[in-house]
């Protein structure tokens, strides 16, 4: 099938693989909003082929406002009915609340049936990115601060990991078959206690259509150099949900980016932390906020040539 097929009256009509691209939404979560929620109509050929009109992409868009906007996906087609609501008549996020509480359940209960089922789900009807944002990053959040010296606390911390690890990293080995554009290493920093930032960071930059190449655990400085020579990465990702030790702030990474051919950028709490630390290098500051973080470095390795580095990003 041609990417663009034309129907009677030469109206220009989208398959779905089209569309996924031109929105950045997967196939899997077009087909559920319109399964279980009828929020796309897409015309069908006789063969059962999906074809997107140009409105339909238009709705796409208007449905990711709302969800960007916190409002739960059950609750967008009334919005997008009745666009002229007033705004206190808009739903509130109560259906965010309680996926917090069933997700935040599911971890305390050691629950790993249920926690890929809420997993699926999120991922299945929601983009990447505003499930980072809505969901796990906000219940990994509460998480960590109930976590502080209660008992069970490391069973619940590394069972939620080593999910995330399998579920995470299967994502990435299918979607890297198919991966157009980059290719991004993603790694901790020595001092990160758990690889939880990194690996939604990881998550986010492979829905962005970029070949990501996760590793578990800090490697040697020494040792990055080498990794951009040896796997051929056209950036360097390093996350940490803790401040990291000031030398290695303020002299081992300013050299290591100066040394690389390739963008070094850091995510995670230490980004935020450490910005002041690094304002004068050439290090890419992406920030805290992890869809923000993604979303910056797909602009830098799309509009940066690869032996141009040194962009700052935290303005």
């Amino acid at each position: 099938m041609n990417d663009k097929a034309n129907l009677p009256g030469d109206t220009p009509r989208y398959p779905i693989r089209e569309v996924s691209r031109l929105t950045g939404v997967n196939s899997v979560t077009l087909r559920a909003w319109e399964r279980r929620y009828g929020l796309l109509r897409p015309h069908r050929t006789p063969k059962g082929h999906r074809l997107y009109a140009r409105e339909d992409i238009e709705r796409v868009e208007h449905i990711l406002q709302w969800l960007h906007r916190g409002v739960p996906v059950s609750q967008v087609r009334e919005l997008l009915e009745q666009p002229d609501a007033p705004a206190s008549h808009r739903p509130g996020a109560d259906d965010w609340t309680s996926q917090h509480q069933q997700l935040i359940a599911a971890v305390e209960a050691l629950d790993t049936a249920r926690l890929d089922a809420l997993f699926n789900q999120s991922l299945a009807l929601y983009p990447a990115d505003v499930c980072v944002e809505k969901l796990w990053q906000p219940v990994i959040h509460n998480l960590e601060e109930r976590w502080d010296e209660r008992l069970g606390a490391t069973l619940q911390r590394r069972t939620l990991e080593a999910f995330l690890r399998t579920r995470i990293g299967t994502r990435l080995y299918h979607a890297n078959s198919r991966a157009e554009k980059a290719h991004v290493l993603v790694a901790p920093l020595p001092e990160a206690d758990s690889p939880l930032t990194g690996l939604l960071a990881a998550l986010l930059i492979s829905e962005q259509g970029h070949r990501v190449q996760w590793l578990d655990a800090p490697l040697p400085f020494q040792e990055l150099n080498l990794a951009e020579e040896r796997l051929g990465v056209d950036a360097l990702l390093l996350a940490s949900s803790k401040a990291e030790k000031p030398d290695l702030i303020r002299r081992q990474l300013p050299r290591l980016a100066d040394q690389l051919g390739v963008p070094l950028a850091l995510c995670g709490p230490v980004a935020r932390i450490r910005a002041s630390d690094l304002a004068d290098s050439r290090v890419v500051i992406l920030g805290d906020d992890l869809p923000v973080a993604a979303s910056r470095l797909n602009d830098l390795l799309a509009n940066t040539p690869h032996n141009e580095t040194g962009m700052h990003l935290n303005e």
